[in-house]
C-alpha cells in the first residue's frame, strides 16, 4: 500500500495504515487552524497528541490536549480540532467502523466555506 497524502486549507493529513475495519491517519494542523466542526456516521475515532497545543470541541464541550493526551470521539458526536499554539499541532487519528471515505464527513461549520 502506497501512503496517500493531501493538502487541506488547514494543514495536511497522511494515511499511515488502513483496511476495512480501520484507518489510521498522521495529521499536521497549522498555528491559529482548525478543522471542520464535523460528524461521521460510520466512523468513531481515537486521537492522539503528538505534538503543539490541542483545543478539543465535542458535543459542545471544550477540552485542551498536549503531547501524550488522547481523546475518543464517537460516532455521530459532534467534535473540531485547533492548533491554538505557535507550532505545529500534529496528532494520530484512528478511526475504525465500516466505511472510511471522506464522503462521510457532516460539516457543521468551517471557516473555508466547505460546510452544507
Amino acid at each position: 500500500m502506497s501512503s496517500e497524502h493531501d493538502q487541506r486549507p488547514w494543514g495536511s493529513y497522511t494515511v499511515l495504515d488502513e483496511s476495512s475495519i480501520h484507518k489510521v491517519k498522521r495529521i499536521e494542523v497549522r498555528p491559529a487552524c482548525r478543522l471542520s466542526y464535523q460528524r461521521h456516521h460510520h466512523r468513531a475515532e481515537h486521537w492522539f497528541v503528538v505534538a503543539g497545543s490541542a483545543r478539543v470541541t465535542l458535543d459542545g464541550d471544550v477540552r485542551t490536549l498536549g503531547p501524550g493526551d488522547a481523546i475518543d470521539i464517537p460516532r455521530g458526536g459532534a467534535h473540531r480540532i485547533a492548533n491554538i499554539g505557535n507550532d505545529e499541532l500534529i496528532f494520530i487519528e484512528v478511526q475504525h467502523g465500516d466505511y472510511f471515505g471522506e464522503d462521510d464527513i457532516e460539516r457543521l461549520e468551517d471557516d473555508f466555506g466547505r460546510a452544507g
